[in-house]
C-alpha cells in the first residue's frame, strides 16, 4: 500500500485517493466512553470470523452521501414558492382563457425540466468522480495485509496506519511506531496527540507521524464520523453571495408582489366593469412577470453545468458554491510540493562532511533506508539511490567489499530505533547497531535545524539551495534518539543533495494567476532560498522576495504586511500556514489555500476555499471544498475560468429578469393608479420574456466570461435592473395611454395592446442589447435572431391570431417605435452614467 507521508522538509507525497465522510468544518467535543481495549490480534480476523461478522450485520455499511438523491432534486426542483404561484394562476388561466393564454405554464414545465435533468446529471458526474476518489483502508486479516474499501470493514478488524492516514472507523490502537494523531477537525485542538497500545482513536482523526494499527471498536452509524456523515451533503451550501443575493431579492420581489397583485386584482375585477374572464386573464397577465423564476432556476443550472464541465477535467467540487468562491479569490498560497513540483525526486550527489569515509556514509544512508516501513518522498529517493545490497543498481563505491572496509558484514547492521518525519522538528532519526557492535544514533533533516547558526557548511548549503536544489543533512547525534534536544551538538557527517522535478505546466499556471491579479504566495517547509529559486524557475513575479518563516512576526497585523510583501516563505511549521491564512483574511483577501499533505489540513480548513490534490493525504480531502483528482494544479484556472463564468453571467441575466420584475410592478401600479385596463394578456408578455429573457439568457448565462467577480452582487444587479424597468415601464405606459386617444371602435383594446408591445419589446431589446456587450458574432446573431422571431409574429396571420396582435395604422406603430427610441437612448445615459458613478 502506498502511504502518505511527510517528507524531510515538511512537504508530502502523494497516497491513493481516500473518501471524505465528514463536515470537518465543525469544532466538535467528541466524547467516548473507556471501553476495555480489545485482546491483541497481531494476524487480524480469520475469514471466518468475517463472514461470521457480516452475518450479524456488524459492517461499516454507512452510505458515503455524496450528492442530494434523486427525490431530493426533484422536490427542490418543483416545489417552490413561485412554482407554487404559477402553477395556481396556471390552473385559473387554463379555465378562464384560451391555451395561448396559459403558455407561462407550460413554460414553467419545461425549465423545471431542465433544472432537474442538469442538475441529475451533475449528481452522476459528482457520484462517479466520488467513487474514483474512495478510500482503500489496509486491513489486516490472517496475517496478510490488504486494501478493501471502507463499507467492508467490520467489528474487530485491525486497521493499519501510516502518515496521513484518515481513521476511518473508531477503535482501540494496538500498535503504535511513535504514532501521532491529529483531532483538531474533531476537537478543535491543533496539537498531535502521541497514541500507545490501547489508547482509543476517532473516525475523523488521521496521523501526522509515525504509524501502527488499531482495532475497529465501533463500526457504521455508531462511529463518531458517520453521525456526522449522515446529516452531511456535498451540497450544503457554504456562503454563496450569488444564492443568498439571489434569496434576498426575492424576498423583497415577493414583498412588492402581494400588494401590487391585490391592487390590480381589485382594480380589474370592480373597478373596471369588463368581461369577467377577460378581467382574470389580464389581472394573471400582471401577476406572472413580477415573478422572476428563472432566475433561480438558471443559477441552479449554470452551477450544475459547471460542476459536469469541471468533472469532465477530474476535478471533484464537494461543496457548489466553491465554483463561485474561488472566482472571488484575491490571493493563493500554493504548497510547493505536488504542487509546482511533482513528488518524487532524485539524489544527484551525496557530500562527506569533516572528512568523514565515503563508503561508511553510504551504509549509514542505506540502513537509514530500511528504518522506515513508510518512507517519505526523500527517504524513497535515498532508498532508490542506495538500494539494499544485492541490488543492480548500486552507486560506484558502494559495493560489499568497500562497505566490509568501512565497517563489516554489508547485511550485519541492525535499526534499534525509528522517529518518524514530523513537519514540527524538521528531522527525522533512526539507531544501528553497526556491524562491530557499536551503537549510533543518526538524524536526516533541514540543515538549517540541525546546524548551529553560523555554521561553515549553511554557505555551501545556501548556494546548493540557490539552485532550486533540496539539501538534507546527515548528522551523528549523541545522545538517545527521543531525548530532548537530540539534535543538540549533531556532528555533521554529509550533504544529502536532491533535485526537485518541476510539473511542466505550473509555470503556465502561475503566469494565469498574474494575469488575472491573483497574487500568488508559495508556502512550504523547505529552505526559503531553495523554494524560492524553484519558483523563480517557474516564473513567478516576486519570487526573490523570499522570507524564512522563523523569523515571520507573530503579531497578526505585521504577519499581513509580511504577507503583502514577500511570495516566498520557507520553513513553515503547520500552524503558521494556519496564522498566515488568518493573517491575509484580516486585510480583506480572499484566500484559496491548496495542498496535499497533513501538514496543510489546519490552513485548509480556515481558507475561504480549500484545494486539495486527489493523491493528497485523505485528511486534506475531508477539509476541501475542492479536490483536484488528477493531481494537476493547471486544473485550476479552469475552476476559476468556470466561477468566474457563472457569477459573471448570472449578474448580466439577472439584471433582465429583474429588469422585467420592475416594469411588471410599476405597470400595475400605474394601471391602478389610472384606473385603466390592464394592457396586457398573458400571451404578450409569454412572448415577450421568452424572447428577451428566457431563450438570451439561458445562452448568456453559459457563455465564457473572463470578468473578475466583484462583491456586493444585489447592489451592482439593481443599480441597472431598476433605472431600466422604470424606464421600460415608462415608455409602455405612455405608449399606452397615447394610443387609447388615438384609437376608437371596435377592437380598440387589442390595438391598444398591440402598439404598448411593440414599445416594451424594444426598449427590452434594447436592454438585452446592451447586456450582450462586448459583441461577438454569436452574441449580435442571438439577439438579431430574437428580433427577427418577433418580427415573424408580427407579419405571419396565423401568428397574429395566436398571439393577439396587430399593428392597425401606421402612425400609431411609428409612435410606438419613436417613444422606444427614446427610451433606448434616456437606457444608454443612464447605464453609462450609472458605471461611471458606481462602475461597472
Amino acid at each position: 500500500m502506498t502511504q502518505r507521508a511527510l517528507d524531510s522538509s515538511g512537504e508530502q507525497t502523494p497516497g491513493p485517493p481516500r473518501p471524505t465522510m465528514i463536515d470537518a468544518g465543525a469544532e466538535l467535543d467528541p466524547v467516548h466512553p473507556m471501553e476495555p481495549p480489545p485482546p491483541r490480534r497481531p494476524d487480524g480476523l480469520s475469514t471466518a470470523e468475517v463472514a461470521e461478522r457480516v452475518a450479524r450485520g456488524e459492517v461499516n455499511d454507512v452510505p458515503v452521501r455524496s450528492s442530494r438523491s434523486v427525490t431530493e432534486i426533484v422536490r427542490a426542483n418543483v416545489f417552490t414558492r413561485f412554482n407554487l404561484i404559477i402553477g395556481v394562476l396556471w390552473v385559473i388561466m387554463l379555465f378562464v382563457a384560451p391555451i395561448q393564454d396559459s403558455l407561462f405554464g407550460f413554460v414553467i414545465v419545461a425549465n423545471t425540466g431542465i433544472g432537474i435533468i442538469q442538475e441529475w446529471r451533475a449528481k452522476k458526474t459528482l457520484d462517479s468522480l466520488a467513487v474514483i476518489g474512495e478510500a482503500k483502508p489496509t486491513v489486516r486479516r490472517d496475517g496478510v495485509a490488504a486494501e478493501i474499501s471502507t463499507s467492508e470493514i467490520v467489528l474487530g478488524d485491525l486497521v493499519e496506519l501510516g502518515p496521513g492516514d484518515k481513521v476511518v472507523v473508531d477503535g482501540t490502537v494496538s500498535e503504535a511506531d511513535s504514532l501521532e494523531i491529529d483531532e483538531s477537525l474533531l476537537t478543535g485542538e491543533a496539537d498531535p496527540v502521541i497514541k500507545r497500545a490501547g489508547d482509543p482513536v476517532m473516525s475523523g482523526s488521521f496521523v501526522v507521524a509515525g504509524g501502527g494499527a488499531f482495532t475497529a471498536t465501533k463500526v457504521g452509524r455508531e462511529a463518531y464520523a458517520a453521525q456526522l456523515a449522515e446529516e452531511a451533503s456535498r451540497f450544503t451550501l457554504v456562503h454563496s453571495e450569488l444564492r443568498s443575493g439571489i434569496s434576498t431579492i426575492l424576498k423583497y420581489v415577493t414583498w412588492m408582489m402581494v400588494p401590487t397583485a391585490i391592487g390590480l386584482i381589485i382594480s380589474q375585477l370592480v373597478v373596471k366593469d369588463n368581461n369577467f374572464k377577460e378581467s382574470v386573464a389580464r389581472t394573471v397577465g400582471g401577476i406572472v412577470p413580477m415573478i422572476p423564476e428563472g432566475l433561480v432556476l438558471l443559477t441552479s443550472v449554470a452551477f450544475a453545468i459547471g460542476v459536469v464541465r469541471l468533472g469532465r477535467k477530474q476535478c471533484l467540487v464537494q461543496e457548489l458554491p466553491a465554483i463561485e468562491g474561488l472566482a472571488r479569490v484575491d490571493v493563493v498560497c500554493l504548497d510547493k510540493t505536488g504542487t509546482l513540483t511533482e513528488g518524487g525526486m532524485d539524489v544527484t550527489e551525496v557530500r562527506p562532511l569533516n572528512g568523514s569515509d565515503e563508503a561508511y556514509v553510504t551504509r549509514v544512508l542505506r540502513t537509514f533506508g530500511s528504518s522506515d516501513p513508510r518512507p517519505n518522498a526523500s527517504l524513497q529517493a535515498i532508498i532508490d539511490a542506495y538500494p539494499a545490497a544485492g541490488g543492480d543498481a548500486l552507486p560506484v563505491g558502494s559495493g560489499d567489499d568497500a562497505l566490509r572496509a568501512a565497517g563489516g558484514d554489508a547485511e550485519s547492521w541492525t535499526v534499534t530505533d525509528a522517529m518518524p518525519f514530523s513537519s514540527a522538528r524538521k528531522y527525522s532519526g533512526a539507531a544501528f547497531t553497526e556491524a562491530d557492535g557499536t551503537d549510533s544514533v543518526w538524524l536526516l533533516g533541514a540543515p538549517d535545524v540541525l546546524l548551529s547558526e553560523g555554521d561553515a557548511t549553511l554557505t555551501e548549503i545556501e548556494q546548493l539551495n540557490e539552485q532550486g536544489l533540496r539539501v538534507l543533512l546527515l548528522a551523528r547525534a549523541e545522545g538517545e534518539l527521543d531525548a530532548p534536544g537530540a539534535a543538540a551538538g549533531a556532528a555533521p557527517t554529509a550533504l544529502v543533495v536532491l533535485e526537485q522535478r518541476l510539473r511542466p505546466d505550473a509555470g503556465d499556471t502561475l503566469a494565469y494567476f498574474a494575469d488575472q491579479n491573483v497574487a500568488t504566495k508559495v508556502i512550504s517547509g523547505d529552505n526559503a532560498v531553495s523554494v524560492g529559486a524553484v519558483a523563480g524557475k517557474l516564473g513567478l513575479a516576486g519570487a526573490e522576495n523570499t522570507l524564512d518563516a522563523r523569523r515571520l512576526p507573530t503579531d497578526p497585523d505585521e504577519m499581513a504586511t509580511a504577507m503583502e510583501e514577500n511570495a516566498v516563505f520557507g520553513r513553515v511549521t503547520p500552524q503558521q500556514k494556519r496564522d498566515m491564512v488568518a493573517a491575509l483574511q484580516s486585510r480583506g483577501h480572499t484566500v484559496a489555500m491548496t495542498g496535499d499533505g497533513v501538514n496543510d489540513v489546519l490552513a485548509l480548513k480556515d481558507a475561504d476555499i480549500g484545494v486539495s490534490m486527489g493523491s493528497g493525504s485523505e485528511a486534506t480531502r475531508a477539509v476541501a471544498q475542492i479536490v483536484l483528482l488528477n493531481n494537476s494544479f493547471a486544473t485550476l484556472p479552469s475552476v476559476v475560468a468556470e466561477g468566474r463564468r457563472v457569477i459573471g453571467n448570472i449578474t448580466r441575466v439577472a439584471t433582465l429578469f429583474l429588469t422585467k420584475t420592475v416594469y411588471s410592478v410599476l405597470l400595475a401600479i400605474l394601471v391602478v393608479c389610472f384606473q385603466v385596463e390592464y394592457p396586457f394578456l398573458p400571451r404578450h408578455l409569454t412572448l415577450l420574456s421568452t424572447l428577451t429573457i428566457g431563450v438570451p439568457a439561458f445562452f448568456l448565462a453559459l457563455a465564457p466570461n473572463k470578468e473578475r467577480a466583484q462583491p456586493h452582487f444585489v447592489r451592482r444587479v439593481m443599480r441597472y435592473a431598476i433605472p431600466s424597468g422604470v424606464i421600460a415601464a415608462a415608455a409602455t405606459f405612455a405608449t399606452y395611454l397615447v394610443a387609447r386617444r388615438h384609437y376608437s371602435g371596435e377592437g380598440v383594446l387589442e390595438a391598444e395592446t398591440s402598439a404598448a408591445t411593440l414599445t416594451l419589446f424594444l426598449v427590452s431589446m434594447w436592454v438585452l442589447a446592451i447586456i450582450a456587450r462586448p459583441y461577438t458574432w454569436w452574441r449580435v446573431g442571438l439577439v438579431a435572431a430574437m428580433g427577427l422571431g418577433f418580427l415573424i409574429v408580427l407579419v405571419v396571420p396565423w401568428l397574429q391570431d395566436f398571439f393577439a396582435l396587430k399593428l392597425v395604422g401606421a402612425p400609431m406603430p411609428w409612435t410606438a417605435v419613436g417613444i422606444a427610441v427614446a427610451a433606448a437612448a434616456l437606457l444608454e445615459f443612464t447605464w453609462r452614467w450609472v458605471g461611471r458613478r458606481f462602475g461597472m
